[in-house]
């Protein structure tokens, strides 16, 4: 079962996301502060990064910095209602990051969290057979 890690601050959003992700059979944690979600995403094995840029302590920019520095594949989906700066958004085709505009829908979510999980675990498969 594949586990994600919420990066959110508002409750509502948070809470939502996870609603949507426990019933579609995935393990979800949440986080609401910045420090504590690079510390999560840095100490624990998480599949999947749902990432707010928003959150008090480190905002998303800043953890996205320092995971790239720890040299983190951990795949990424921004989740935010902030207007991205062109270089923000050069710096997520970089890394190959999705981005979902609030307000989103949770089926288009969904869609690209498995597709993103499915391709993580067939990089895994290859890896192991050569």
């Amino acid at each position: 079962m594949s586990r994600i890690l919420i990066a959110e601050d508002e409750p509502k959003i948070a809470a939502f996301i996870k609603k949507g992700l426990k019933r579609s059979g995935f393990t979800t944690d949440v986080a609401a502060n910045g420090n504590v979600v690079l510390e999560k995403v840095l100490a624990e094995n998480f599949d999947l990064l749902l990432l707010d840029l928003g959150l008090p302590g480190k905002d998303g920019m800043e953890i996205l910095r320092e995971m790239h520095q720890q040299g983190s594949a951990l795949p990424i989906v921004v989740v935010t209602a902030r207007e991205l700066e062109p270089i923000d958004q050069q710096v997520f085709r970089l890394f190959d990051i999705t981005i979902f505009r609030k307000p989103f829908l949770m089926k288009k979510l969904l869609q690209k969290v498995r597709e993103l999980l499915n391709a993580e675990s067939v990089n895994s498969e290859l890896d192991t057979t050569e």
